[in-house]
């Protein structure tokens, strides 16, 4: 029985022994399983490192700004809202910038004609009176080449004067409203048929101003149809014989006028 029992002492020394070698076995480990770690966290930023450098060269600067928020611990994406809200105030930014950017000056020119002002112009026709009209070509004969030349076309026109009773033929061009034709109806023109026609008028005017000064013309005119030319006719020596009266009773006044000493 006294042999069975061991030593108090020996026991609690092996005990001690063995919790020693087991500390210094955990420590052991330990120490391998952090060096694999740091090995392996050393490894993995590399890695890292190298891919971002390879995302930096193509273009990947998004995934290297998502990897610094994660190293941060900034993982709920308050980060990229923030850089979205620093885009969007840089946008307003610079729209309130081109809204504060001068507009040009409003430059206005005056008319030096305003269109839609009313210019009075008196062509000498406001005493007399229409008693004529009608649609012609007249032609004016040029005696150096020795043929017709066209003057216009347009209304010719037998207007008598209001108060002295005078009747004179007018005929402007069309659009120009330009005189191709200004000379009193006098007693001694005589209207005579144009040759092969049966339309058309030929009379002499000593005196026509269509061109300012007095000029003897040769004067041919040319209607539509020969009912037209007819017309003509006849207002033509209306006015004529009218004019005969007036024109006489001027050249006595003028003659009386004349004798007086």
């Amino acid at each position: 029985m006294a042999e069975s029992l061991s030593d108090p002492k020996t026991t609690e020394s092996t005990v001690v022994q063995n919790t020693v070698d087991s500390s210094a076995e955990q420590t052991s480990t330990e120490k391998v399983a952090n060096a694999a770690s740091n090995a392996m966290f050393s490894a993995s930023s590399a890695f890292v490192g190298a891919a971002d450098n390879m995302f930096s060269m193509f273009g990947g600067g998004a995934k290297k700004e998502r990897k610094d928020d994660e190293d941060r611990g900034d993982n709920s994406g308050s980060a990229k809202a923030k850089r979205e809200a620093e885009k969007e105030a840089a946008k307003e930014e610079n729209n309130e910038e081109k809204d504060e950017t001068p507009e040009s000056e409003d430059v206005h020119f005056e008319p030096v004609i305003r269109l839609t002002e009313k210019v009075e112009t008196k062509t000498n026709e406001e005493l007399e009176e229409q008693t004529f009209k009608m649609r012609a070509k007249l032609f004016r004969f040029v005696k150096e080449s020795n043929e017709w030349k066209e003057r216009g076309t347009g209304d010719v026109r037998l207007l008598k004067h209001k108060e002295n009773g005078k009747t004179r033929l007018v005929m402007r061009r069309d659009k120009t409203l330009k005189v191709c034709a200004n000379h009193y109806v006098v007693p001694d023109m005589k209207l005579s048929p144009n040759v092969g026609s049966d339309r058309s008028w030929v009379w002499n005017a000593a005196a026509d101003v269509s061109e300012g000064e007095p000029e003897a013309q040769t004067l041919a005119i040319r209607f539509a149809n020969s009912d037209n030319a007819n017309l003509f006719k006849e207002a033509f020596l209306k006015a004529q014989k009218e004019n005969e009266a007036l024109f006489s009773k001027t050249a006595e006044v003028e003659e009386t006028a004349g004798e007086k000493p």
